[in-house]
Formats: C-alpha cells, structure tokens, sequence
C-alpha cells in the first residue's frame, strides 16, 4: 500500500496485518499500490442485491452481506421501517448474530414511533404513539442496536430514557419537532438525526426545526443520505460545512425501482457507499474527510471503538482504494472477502 488512513490522518507506507488485526503501520513500501482505510460502516440498510433485509431469512442475509463487503461495507445495520408488530417482531427476531458477509451489529428499528405529519413511505396503519409495553416487546425480539424516533410524540422522553438505559442508541427522525422539542432530546441524550432534512419539520428562519438545531449542537452526529436525490448538492453541501467532522454517510439502500413509491414518495436510495463518498468529495470534502464520514462517524452513533477504525490492535476491516477511489480489496478479519 502507498498509505492508510489511520485515525482520520493519511501515513504513508504499508499494512501488516496478523491474527486477524492490524499488527504495524507505516511500513516501507516502495512499490506498494493503493490506499487502506477502515471498513465502511452503514446505519441504515433496508435491502441490497435483491434482498429485503426485514423479510430476509439466512441466505438472504448471506446474500445482501457478501454484495454489501463488494461495495466496501464491512459493518452494517439491517433496517427494519414500521410495520405491524407482528411483522417487525419476526424481521427482528430473523437477523443473524453472524452471517458470511458484511458484519451485522444489530438491527435499525425505523418505526413504528414515528409522527404522523412525516412518515413518508412508512405505512401510516402501522405506526405507533410511543408504548413502554410494546417497545419492550420489541427489544426482547432481536438485537435492536438503534431506533429512530420522533421526539414530540406524547410519551416520547419516557420511551428515549428507556432505550438510553438499555444502551440503546437513539436518533431523531421522521419527525415534525419544533427546534425546541430537539433540544430537549438532545439534552436528553440523544446525539445523531436520521437522514438530515428528509422526513422531518423544514427549516425556518425562526423555527429551524430538527435540522438547525442538530447542525447549531457540536454533540450531534448528522446521518445524510448524498446521492443526489434526497438532498439537492447545496443542501448537502450546507449539512457537510456546518457539520463538518460530525456528519456520518449513510445509503437508507432499499430494493424499491428507483427508491420512489408508485406515488413518488422517497423510499430509500440507491446508492452505495462508495458511490457516497465519492458523492461528499465532489462537494468538497477532502478524502480524509469523505472516508471518516463513512467509516468513525457511524461508529461514533453506535459507540463502537473498533468497528470503523483501522489502527494497531483493530481488527483488520480493510478496504483497499485504487487512485480513481475504485474497491480493489476489501478484508474482514484480515481474510481477503474481494479481490
């Protein structure tokens, strides 16, 4: 390698890796190749390669997660939207503890307690006020790693401490909160925003909403989805600037043609994650900057002091970038997954 990111800084030289981690960097590489960075890591996944991860059994876990490590995610949340308990109970209860593929680090409960104002394509029959009972049920039906919740909603503080308590990590979305309504989340515990602008209050000069108040905050992570559809490139462009250093990607990939419903509605994207960093670069984030958005930030929502870093010690999630930014490599463990 001709360097690696280590820590959100570029070192020049190679990586040895041994035992499945990351044993040296910085080794003397005269005619190595490429760039090593941390393995991506996505919060939000509905579908991939055909596969709807919230009716997906043990293939189609397999099958998602070895096309997601080809796209350099090495690390993911399957994201299950609303719908009736039920149906969010079994999807919950079918996603793996290990699968051959990308790592699965706990589910992503996108619903049901999200506000009727903003539901976009979630089924508005399925959603829910907040209920300790039935969020109880649902943490007891798979490993819900990150529930996306919006804050107005009667109840809601009661159903934040709950899950804060848990280690349950919350974010904001798919919400009609007033600016002070998120502060109050926010002083709470609450520090990420699902998808940044999409599905929540816009902004206003005197009301900013969710949004002006998660960007005006230095202890809140932004998920934004750039793929040049949820958000215009100004947009994106605003999110990156105001919250630069603490703007985690995200692809929200779903297996609907086109991400649009039949009434036009968004319902997820397209995008890959590489195909997302890319995207941030060409609005002017410097590589460092565009890797570490796809990578630390994501790891930083979920607290995760390994996955999403590639230093000493780590686990060796590598994923190898050829000068154009094209995936040449992508390791799990040290173990070559694409080449």
């Amino acid at each position: 390698m001709e360097a690696a990111l280590v820590a959100g800084q570029l070192v020049p030289g190679d990586v040895e890796i041994a035992g499945g981690k990351v044993a040296r960097v910085g080794l003397a590489s005269p005619h190595g190749r490429g760039l090593a960075v941390p393995g991506f890591l996505d919060l939000q996944v509905n579908g991939f390669a055909g596969v709807e991860l919230a009716g997906a059994d043990a293939d189609g876990y397999r099958r998602a997660g070895q096309a997601l490590l080809a796209t350099g995610v090495t690390s993911y949340l399957p994201t299950v939207i609303t719908a009736p308990e039920e149906e969010l109970v079994a999807a919950l209860r079918s996603v793996p503890a290990e699968t051959t593929g990308a790592r699965v680090l706990g589910a992503h409960l996108e619903g049901p307690f999200l506000s009727p104002r903003r539901l976009g394509a979630h089924p508005p029959s399925a959603r829910r006020d907040p209920d300790p009972a039935l969020l109880e049920r649902l943490l007891a039906a798979g490993p819900v790693r990150l529930v996306t919740i919006a804050p107005e909603l009667p109840g809601a503080h009661e159903l934040i401490r709950a899950l804060l308590e848990r280690q349950v990590v919350v974010s904001l979305g798919h919400s009609d909160a007033r600016a002070a309504e998120a502060q109050a989340a926010f002083d709470l515990g609450v520090h990420s925003v699902t998808h940044l602008f999409n599905a929540m209050r816009p902004f206003h000069h005197r009301d900013p909403g969710i949004a002006g108040a998660a960007l005006a905050r230095g202890d809140v992570v932004v998920q934004v989805v750039v793929d040049g559809v949820h958000l215009a490139p100004e947009t994106a462009a605003i999110a990156w600037r105001a919250a630069q250093g603490r703007l985690a990607l995200v692809t929200d990939h779903t297996t609907v043609p086109g991400g649009r419903t039949a009434e036009g509605v968004l319902a997820g994207s397209g995008v890959t994650m590489i195909e997302a960093v890319r995207n941030l670069l060409a609005l002017g984030a410097s590589l460092e900057e565009a890797v570490t958005a796809a990578t630390a930030m994501p790891a930083r929502v979920l607290g995760e002091r390994e996955a999403g870093r590639l230093d000493v010690g780590l686990p060796a999630d590598v994923v190898v970038l050829t000068d154009e930014l094209e995936i040449a490599r992508v390791l799990v463990a040290g173990d070559d997954r694409v080449s």
